[in-house]
Parts: C-alpha cells; structure tokens; sequence
C-alpha cells in the first residue's frame, strides 16, 4: 500500500489497530505503552514497539506530551499509522526528532487501505510512505 508520509522514517512490529479514534491524555501511559482508556477497544494492550494504526487522535494537544515521554521513556509506537495527517501526531514526532533524535515515523493511509490492517498483522512502513502488510507474526 501507498501512503502519504507525514513524517519521515521507517518502522515495523506486529500492528495494533483500531477503528476508534483515541485520546493520549489519560489514555496512554508513558511508562510501559498500555493503553490505559478502559472505555476504548486496545485498552490493556501495549502499543511500545508495535505500529499503532488509529484513524485519528481524540483530544487536545496533550497527545503531543504524551507521546514525547514515552519517546523518552523508550516506550513510544515503532510507527504510527492514521488516516490523515494528525496534526498532534505529527508535531509529537517533530518535535521527538529535535529533542531525541527519534522520531515516530508517521504515515497516512486511504480509509480503504487503512480497512485493510489488522491487529497482529506484520507491518512495515518504509521511507517513502510504503505499507506492507503480511499475517506471518515474526
């Protein structure tokens, strides 16, 4: 699949997807990458080190602090996958860039590929925003 990068980089993990928009502010603990929003559909699953597939980010620009802590933390996504450019999203990967020298590669999708991506899959996102998506667990 063809994505637009909004932010440069490459990652790859086992996918954690959700059709569900989330907010990071009381949402995503820094600490160890769990989920922590009870009411949303990941909650109690770890997103550090596997590529995070949400439609959009709910809530203020507090997603950006949350995300440099666990940029810091060494608990952030491998890579972040969305349906458009979060402009909260992208600015914590600017600015994890800056201040880190890390920054969470950040691409955006069709809905209609984006549909395609499951919980589990083997995903990788490449420089030039390249999406591949395979069901072998490595």
């Amino acid at each position: 699949m063809q994505g637009k990068m909004v932010v440069a980089g490459s990652g790859q993990g086992q996918a954690l997807v959700s059709r569900d928009p989330l907010s990071f502010w009381g949402g995503y603990d820094y600490h160890n990458g769990e989920i922590i929003d009870r009411r949303h559909p990941l909650s109690g699953h770890i997103a550090a080190g596997r590529v995070l597939a949400l439609p959009f980010t709910r809530g203020s620009s507090t997603t950006t602090a949350v995300l440099l802590e666990a940029v810091k933390a060494g608990t952030a996504p491998a890579a972040i996958i969305t349906t458009g450019p979060d402009r909260f999203f992208a600015l914590a990967s600017i600015v994890a860039d800056e201040m880190y020298g890390t920054p969470i590669p950040l691409v955006a999708l069709s809905e209609a590929d984006f549909a395609v991506l499951e919980t589990g899959q083997w995903v990788e996102v490449r420089e030039d925003g390249e999406v591949t998506v395979s069901d072998e667990v490595r």
